[in-house]
């Protein structure tokens, strides 16, 4: 029973990990089942990681995940400028200061130097 318990604690231990181009396909899919199925998973997750992904693409999958969940909060992390549409978009934004610039960690409620 305990091994049974510690294999269903690890399978809840994931993350997801998505590029640029897969969610583009996801976001202008004309089946809206495969938007729930995205959205579906990402609940499922400890953490989303979206990379090469549009500034846009990035507030999108903040704003699908409050729709769905509007009593969750959202967390989103960012350093450079490219990043303050997802950070506002989130309940919670951190931005950092960095080679990066600083419109993150203006655009925050907290900051990281």
């Amino acid at each position: 029973m305990i091994a049974q318990q510690n294999v269903t604690k690890k399978a809840r231990e994931n993350a997801v990990v998505i590029a640029g181009d897969t969610l583009t396909t996801i976001q202008n899919s004309t089946e809206k089942s495969l938007i729930s199925m995205f959205i579906e998973l990402c609940e499922s997750a400890n953490v989303v990681l979206a990379c090469r992904v549009s500034p846009k693409q990035k507030a999108e999958v903040v704003r699908m995940m409050r729709a769905k969940n509007p009593t969750k909060s959202t967390l989103a992390i960012g350093d450079g400028a490219n990043d303050v549409n997802m950070i506002t978009a989130a309940h919670i934004g951190i931005g950092i200061k960095g080679l990066e610039g600083t419109q993150a960690a203006r655009a925050s409620d907290y900051s990281i130097g």
